[in-house]
């Protein structure tokens, strides 16, 4: 896979999930340049250090950083990451009131260094903030999105590929809706090959039933808090799906991928950031206005807009 020629990404914030972005980016050759950036100048510093001193063996080789903002001057795509992260037994909204203070002090600051990027919001509730960076920035919302259910998706691909005796990529099915749990699958589209998710079978792998693709979905979506229970965070899985969604835009993929936008009436949803299939380039996200959706998923879609609608109203008192 060709870099474009001088294209950079920046990744905000040199904790576990950023400094993976970074690493993901870096084995995976993702853009020709990476930069690093955090206000704790020796953190981002000493990662910076340890990423560079494997750049004989990486896609890519090179690797800066600091904690001064110039660092992110002239990118191609930013990747936002900083902020508190997600204690055991907390809710991705929880975070929502410490992150967006972030995310608002910090986006005025980054567009003057980096006024053409395209910005990718991984920091948690990745939803909420989107709407409030978008609010913030006025940028038209294709140009500022966030990794949304991408993750997700990987997650709920890798156990059906698992449980069906194929390989991940053989799956074609979306998480949809909040990164979070509001998030739900897209069963009525679900395939693996070209079969519907329900008639697969082959010898030694039964068919699915309705209760087994539900337990799926709950063990998907509840996945982070299990290695955040495990491990404290979760950062190389993030990692590598915020590197691909990094280089659908560098390489002007046109992508199909569940990230997450701020939605214009869109099957009635309208003003939140939610997942749904979007075609990803080089100019940003755009969602895929034909999906489909059964009865029971749009119903579902709606709940999770008026989910994350409560969320951000608490924001603004």
């Amino acid at each position: 896979m060709e870099i474009i020629e001088n294209s950079k990404l920046t990744v905000v914030g040199a904790g576990s999930v950023g400094s993976s972005v970074a690493y993901a980016a870096l084995i995976r050759g993702s853009a020709r340049h990476v930069a690093l950036y955090d206000i704790a100048t020796e953190k981002v510093e000493a990662e910076v250090l340890d990423l560079a001193h494997g750049t004989q063996f990486t896609g890519s080789s090179d690797i800066v950083g600091g904690s001064d903002i110039s660092v992110a001057a002239g990118s191609h795509v930013v990747v936002i990451t900083a902020g508190a992260k997600q204690k055991p037994g907390q809710t991705r909204i929880e975070l929502a009131e410490v992150n967006a203070g972030i995310i608002r002090r910090m986006m005025p600051e980054l567009l003057e260094v980096a006024p053409n990027a395209v910005y990718v919001i991984v920091t948690n509730p990745c939803d909420v903030l989107t709407v409030i960076a978008q609010e913030e920035t006025g940028l038209p919302p294709e140009r500022i999105f966030a990794s949304g259910t991408v993750l997700d998706t990987s997650r709920l691909r890798w156990k059906l590929a698992e449980r069906a005796g194929v390989s991940t990529a053989s799956v074609h099915a979306h998480i949809v809706g909040e990164h979070g749990d509001t998030e739900f699958p897209l069963w009525s589209r679900a395939t693996i090959g070209t079969v519907p998710i329900l008639e697969w079978e082959t010898p030694g792998h039964p068919r699915f039933t309705l209760e087994e693709l539900q337990e799926i979905a709950v063990d998907v979506r509840d996945a982070a808090y299990k290695v955040i229970l495990g491990k404290g965070a979760t950062n190389y899985a993030i990692g590598l799906s915020s590197a691909r969604i990094v280089e659908a835009i560098l390489h002007d993929e046109h992508a199909v991928m569940p990230v997450s936008t701020v939605l214009r009436d869109f099957h009635g949803v309208d003003g939140v950031a939610l997942s749904v299939p979007s075609i990803v380039s080089a100019t940003g996200a755009v969602p895929i206005r034909n999906t489909s959706f059964s009865d029971h998923e749009l119903a579902l879609l709606r709940q999770s807009a008026d989910a994350l609608t409560a969320a951000a109203a608490s924001l603004h008192p």
